[in-house]
């Protein structure tokens, strides 16, 4: 799975991109998100406020709920906003 990491996510992470293979038990996006948060500091202060994420799968927005597999591309980025 690769993911892609924009904005202050990418600040945060240290990481701009990556391929990860995360466990089975791994099935949604909120699953990933609570697998992610597991890796460390960083990533637990990043991926702190699922409400202020959004997130794509394969270049389409993505719920909570939506499905993840191995040979997605997983988008992790903040909240588009206009001035």
């Amino acid at each position: 799975m690769k993911l892609l990491y924009f904005a202050w996510l990418k600040t945060k992470t240290g990481v701009s991109e990556e391929t990860v293979s995360p466990p089975a038990e791994v099935e949604t996006v909120a699953d990933l998100l609570t697998w992610l948060k597991q890796r460390g500091p960083a990533f637990e202060d990043a991926l702190a406020d699922v409400e202020a994420l959004r997130v794509a799968v394969n270049q389409e927005y993505a719920e909570m709920t939506d499905p993840v597999t191995a040979g997605d591309e997983v988008a992790l980025f903040p909240p588009v906003t206009g001035g």
